[in-house]
């Protein structure tokens, strides 16, 4: 992924709460010589540096069937809206864009069968979404109809070997810029313009707060 340095980020907190936010992730492999992609949800674990994702295909699905052995990419959707340059102190200088946070997660499946490690894995993912929700419906892994549910799918898990995140909110403008496009959001009130003006600001009052870098003298 492209990324100058001013979009780089390190923290890995951030990647903690891009899940939390969306769960829903692309998964990117190559299939017959051909890319493919599937978007599911998945469960997520951090320990430190270390990152593990788990999920499930429908067995129909031709992405398991050759996903072992290639590094595959995940890529992990936060919020995302165009900036116009009419919301700049200097708009006749600048050009429309779009500001956006995105997590890409290099590593290796592996792929399971066993039905005890996939009702595990459909009974936690069911919990996490189900009790977001109020809900007291639970995955009956007892059920005579689960073994034949379960043999329908197929499970993965990747512990990530690189990951990327990019977070793209105006850092390489003046303060005066991003306050102007973050209050535009503001104004515009959309979930995900909200959501981006938020970071706006979060991102300006940490670079405001920061020493200054040397190289920006140079």
């Amino acid at each position: 992924m492209y990324t100058p340095r001013a979009f780089a980020e390190t923290d890995l907190a951030e990647l903690d709460r891009l899940v939390v936010r969306d769960a829903f992730v692309t998964v990117v492999s190559t299939h017959e010589g051909a890319p493919i992609a599937s978007h599911l949800p998945l469960l997520y674990a951090r320990a430190g540096r270390q990152v593990r994702f788990r999920g499930h295909w429908a067995r129909p699905n031709p992405q398991w069937q050759d996903i072992e052995g290639q590094q595959v990419l995940l890529i992990v959707h936060g919020p995302h809206a165009y900036i116009s340059p009419g919301w700049y102190v200097d708009a006749e200088r600048q050009v429309p864009t779009w500001n956006y946070a995105v997590a890409h997660i290099y590593g290796r499946a592996r792929v399971f069968h066993d039905e005890e490690l996939l009702a595990d894995l459909v009974s936690e993912l069911a919990l996490k979404n189900e009790t977001g929700l109020g809900s007291r419906w639970r995955f009956d892994r007892a059920a005579e109809h689960t073994r034949r549910d379960l043999r329908s799918i197929v499970g993965f898990s990747l512990d990530a070997d690189r990951i990327e995140l990019k977070f793209k909110f105006n850092q390489n403008h003046p303060a005066a810029n991003v306050q102007g496009a973050a209050a535009a959001l503001q104004r515009l009130g959309s979930e995900q313009g909200l959501e981006v003006a938020a970071q706006m600001r979060k991102r300006l009052d940490a670079r405001l707060a920061a020493p200054a870098d040397p190289e920006d003298h140079r």
